[in-house]
């Protein structure tokens, strides 16, 4: 019980941490084959798929085994960040839709939220030290 309540908040920054480092990923090859002729821009999506797990709509069953089949939207700490591919824009002749203006942009708001996650996450560690050095007196 005790582990749930001080690790409940570490592990959503865990899984933000990867999506954003995985949108880095992402953006970063999007960047490099912006002069690929034919590439079509790839994007990472989570939020919705984020959003739905925690709408926590429709059946949810229980696995009481590992084989079982999971019915209803998986845990947080299982949701993977989808790569989708782009093609509704047109940038070029050659079919390339990669902007490098609007992917650079995204590079940037990415940067400042994984500062952001990670400023929380040594908050939260810095929150348990606090915890373990005063329990030691």
């Amino acid at each position: 019980m005790a582990k749930e309540w001080f690790f409940s908040n570490i592990t959503p920054l865990e899984r933000a941490l990867d999506v954003v480092w995985k949108r880095h990923e992402v953006i970063s090859h999007n960047i490099s084959n912006a002069d690929t002729p034919g590439y079509k821009k790839k994007k990472a999506v989570f939020e919705e798929e984020l959003a739905s797990a925690l709408a926590g709509h429709g059946l949810q069953g229980r696995q009481t085994r590992e084989k079982h089949l999971r019915i209803g939207d998986p845990p947080i700490n299982e949701i993977e960040a989808k790569i989708i591919e782009v093609d509704s824009t047109k940038m070029r002749i050659d079919d390339n839709n990669v902007d490098i203006d609007s992917e650079m942009a995204d590079l940037a708001t990415n940067t400042l939220m994984h500062h952001a996650l990670v400023q929380k996450l040594n908050g939260e560690l810095s929150r348990l030290r606090t915890i373990i050095n005063e329990g030691r007196r």
